[in-house]
């Protein structure tokens, strides 16, 4: 009786599936965050009888063979990395990406990482940095006594100190893109790891060719649709109960077998 296992492994698949969701849903109001996507694969098969095996001494053969799957298990979860909604701050300091790439953040350790969450603010020294007080790469520097800072589509920094009309180009942001975004390691706090999966990364200038634009003033909100949330939820619900239906089922039939005499 191979229920019982093949059951089993559907149980666990659900739950990872739940999981998934799960933490897609929490996340609904994180700013940047890409929802993700649980992919699921067949197991080995234990192959009964083999397709063309022959059937009699005149060679007939079997048309199809009898080949019995051994459950199902979860090798990934596929992140979607489809436009998130812009949301209008007001704040000069916040940034967003209309379009492909990533802000390149550099950590204490000296790595790098790379986030689409551009709710970023100035250090004691004027540095710009994220709400944990990662580094901004390039690194951008406010002079004291700045009244406004403009950042154009560009990603060109520029600041207006004290009552100088002119502004001070302070540089200019570059963006990370990578050939396969799906295969780049979130770590937490809203920032991914590159991967031998995703590729390096390739550095240009916002609005470059296969770049996306900086949004001055906005933030990027999730791409996590509650409604398509809540309906694989109740999906991964209902699998769950009918792999726990099929244990029951198994186990049901093999008291009656315990029970002839």
């Amino acid at each position: 009786m191979k229920a019982l296992g093949i059951a089993a492994t559907g149980m666990l698949a659900q739950q990872s599936n739940v999981d998934v969701i799960a933490n897609n849903i929490a996340n609904a109001n994180t700013t940047g965050y890409k929802a993700g996507r649980a992919a699921f694969q067949d197991l080995i098969y234990q192959s009964v009888r083999s397709a063309g095996s022959l059937t009699s001494e005149q060679g007939t053969a079997r048309p199809v063979g009898t080949d019995i799957g051994l459950g199902v298990q979860a090798v990934g979860v596929i992140r979607h990395n489809t436009q998130g909604g812009l949301v209008q701050t007001e704040n000069q300091m916040n940034l967003a990406i209309d379009g492909r790439g990533y802000f390149i953040v550099n950590r204490p350790d000296g790595s790098q990482a790379y986030t689409r969450d551009g709710n970023f603010q100035l250090s004691a020294e004027g540095q710009l940095v994220t709400l944990n007080g990662h580094e901004v790469e390039p690194a951008i520097v406010v002079p004291e006594l700045t009244r406004q800072v403009e950042i154009n589509q560009e990603g060109v920094v520029m600041a207006y100190v004290e009552d100088d009309p002119i502004p001070v180009e302070l540089g200019q942001l570059t963006f990370a893109t990578f050939l396969n975004d799906a295969g780049l390691k979130p770590v937490g706090d809203n920032l991914m790891e590159a991967t031998g999966a995703s590729g390096e990364p390739v550095e240009a200038a916002p609005g470059s060719p296969g770049v996306g634009m900086a949004r001055q003033g906005y933030l990027e909100n999730s791409n996590v649709n509650i409604i398509q949330q809540i309906t694989d939820l109740i999906s991964a619900q209902r699998a769950y109960e009918m792999n726990s239906k099929a244990i029951e089922t198994a186990d049901q039939i093999m008291t009656t077998t315990n029970q002839i005499k």
